[in-house]
């Protein structure tokens, strides 16, 4: 079993003080440490102006052999930014509402201590992660990681609706509040978006997602052939039409790729009905989209105003991850 470091090394924590429990992480992480030889750790709050990425900066820069993230989902995707290409493991430990990232990983949610000592015990593997270059109306660029996925519309409209205090006392739940807000002003909107510099689209459109993984809680698989180390963005377009269209999109996301899939069965049922015109998936390495009007915007979860054009793009191996002892890598 491959570890991630030495003794004489130290890990670093990067965490988010609103969304953990900072005492029990220091304590565990310092014991850990302790216990496997290695120098006492270093710890990174982050902050409203710093997300993440100038504190994992920081750690880098003061030599961590490994950093560990605990917070949301958004603090993940900040950590993961400044983590990216380093070749340094990042163990995530899950905290915070949707911990998407960590459930597509398949990692424990019980508690933050399997995760601290897969640090000391457990192996790297390495896994995708997404890029996204958002041009805004005023004609500015900035490019941003991420590490589920990125969308523009719909979803980015519900996650904005979502109430902040509803996250906090329901956890990913509160998402469907967020829903209820924002269908009935749903409108479709043009897209022109192309795959892999392939043929151009022209449509309308509810969301469009640029996936790196895609299943969400409750085991529900929203993009079900993304993958996190096979170097390809899964692209799923949506655009249901009238009220059932909406049902046929909701089958699809819960019915088809969330149970019928899994099984030889469902598959062939699947494959006897044909393609579903609510949501169309396309794979590529690269896709490029360009909205006529701004259109919202959500990373990870977290909502990042509005573009008029994204460029995607997948970093293969980009991030080296700290898994468990006998972890199971084959559904990545």
């Amino acid at each position: 079993m491959e570890s991630t470091g030495h003794e004489g090394s130290h890990a670093a924590l990067v965490y988010n003080p609103i969304k953990v429990e900072q005492m029990r992480l220091r304590a565990a992480l310092l014991a850990h440490s302790k216990q496997h030889g290695w120098a006492p750790p270093r710890f990174y709050e982050t902050s409203v102006e710093d997300p993440g990425q100038e504190a994992t900066r920081a750690a880098l820069r003061d030599g961590a052999a490994a950093v560990l993230v605990a917070g949301g989902d958004g603090t993940v995707r900040a950590v993961s930014e400044a983590m990216a290409g380093t070749g340094i493991p990042l163990a995530v430990v899950p905290s915070g509402t949707g911990n998407l990232f960590a459930r597509n990983l398949g990692l424990p949610l019980a508690g933050p201590e399997a995760m601290i000592e897969a640090v000391f015990s457990g192996f790297r593997h390495p896994v995708d992660i997404g890029w996204v270059t958002l041009v805004r109306p005023d004609g500015s660029s900035s490019e941003h990681a991420f590490v589920v996925l990125a969308g523009v519309g719909l979803d980015a409209d519900m996650i904005a609706n979502t109430k902040a205090e509803l996250k906090r006392s329901v956890g990913w739940v509160a998402y469907i509040d967020g829903a209820a807000r924002s269908l009935p002003g749903a409108r479709p909107f043009r897209i022109l978006y192309q795959v892999d510099d392939g043929r151009l689209h022209s449509t309308k459109v509810h969301s469009v997602l640029f996936a790196n993984c895609g299943s969400l809680p409750a085991g529900i698989a929203l993009v079900p052939d993304a993958s996190l180390d096979d170097g390809t963005l899964d692209i799923a377009v949506i655009q249901p039409t009238g009220p059932l269209g909406w049902l046929g999109l909701w089958r699809k996301i819960w019915w088809d790729n969330s149970v019928l899939l899994r099984t030889r069965a469902g598959r062939r049922v699947l494959e006897r009905r044909g393609r579903d015109a609510s949501i169309h998936y396309l794979r590529g390495r690269t896709a490029e989209a360009a909205m006529p009007t701004p259109a919202s915007i959500e990373l990870d979860g977290d909502e990042f105003g509005e573009a008029v054009r994204m460029l995607c793009r997948i970093q293969q191996g980009g991030l080296t991850i700290v898994l468990p002892p006998g972890h199971d890598t084959t559904r990545f």
